[in-house]
This record gives C-alpha cells, structure tokens and sequence, in this order.
C-alpha cells in the first residue's frame, strides 16, 4: 500500500472511536466527499489497514468467563508452522503469537470456565506433536481496551 495520508489517518482515527460511524458522517467530520471517504476506506481494508469493520462480542455476555493467556513451549521453534494450523482448528483461541523468549507461541483464549480451560489445555494444546508444555494466565478483569493510537501525520 502506499504511504497514508492525511485525509486517511483522519478516517482510521474516526473509524478507530466508531467502527459504524457513516460514510456520511465520517465525510462530515473530515469535510471531504462521500465518495472520496468510501474509496478510501475500501482501499484501507482492501490493503489490511483496516482489518475487521465488524461488531465485536463481548466473549463474557455469552457465557466466556475465563479469559487466559498461554505460553506454549515447543521441542523445537521450526514446529510452529506445523503447530499453528493445529491451534487455528481450537475455536477458542483468538489470538496466536509466534514470540520470542521462553515461550515459542502465546495465544489468548476464551472457556467457558475452569474446567473447560482444563479440558483445553490438556485435552487439546498438550496433546498437539511437538508441544513440551504450558503456563497460563488468567485474566481476572479487563482493566480497559483500546485501539493503537493514530498519529496526525506518518512521515
């Protein structure tokens, strides 16, 4: 993609506070065109700036109540391309890191409660060839959430 203007970080820091802000009312704010608002937003998730301008769901509001982070240790750091198709199958996880340090992945994931993360990590993750272990830590609350920070200008 090439490098983002001004007219897009204005559309990414309005978008960033209301994902379903209108085209109309994001043209407004901006004081630019509809159609000139729309092209660039489609260009924006068409080029994977804008990733998803869907609703997010409150995993606790259907019945998630435990939120963990698991670092997942490896035999071998080259396993992680063939692990991680493994752990995208695990409906559960939302998020998979490949990261550096003691751990080779760390994901985030949703159960329903205790007993379902148990039957998660050893029914499923430490069964997966080449896992050598766990360590999990438990969200006890979300202190607050954000999207990145966008800047007046890029240079």
């Amino acid at each position: 993609m090439e490098k983002l203007n001004k007219l897009d970080l204005q559309i990414l820091r309005i978008v960033s506070r209301n994902a379903r802000m209108s085209i109309k009312d994001i043209a407004e704010e901006c004081g630019s065109s509809r159609s000139a608002v729309n092209q660039r937003l489609q260009r924006l998730m068409a080029s994977g700036v804008v990733k998803d301008p869907g609703y997010a769901v409150n995993p606790r509001a259907i019945g998630y109540n435990t939120c963990t982070y698991v670092g997942i240790r490896l035999e071998r750091g080259s396993l992680y391309k063939d692990v991680v198709p493994l752990l995208q199958e695990i409906e559960e996880i939302v998020e998979c890191h490949y990261t550096t340090g003691q751990y080779s992945i760390l994901v985030k994931l949703y159960a329903l409660d205790n007993r379902d993360l148990m039957r998660i990590l050893n029914g499923i993750i430490q069964e997966i060839p080449g896992v050598t272990g766990t360590e999990t830590l438990i969200s006890l609350d979300l202190s607050f959430e954000r999207s990145i920070h966008i800047p007046k200008s890029i240079e």
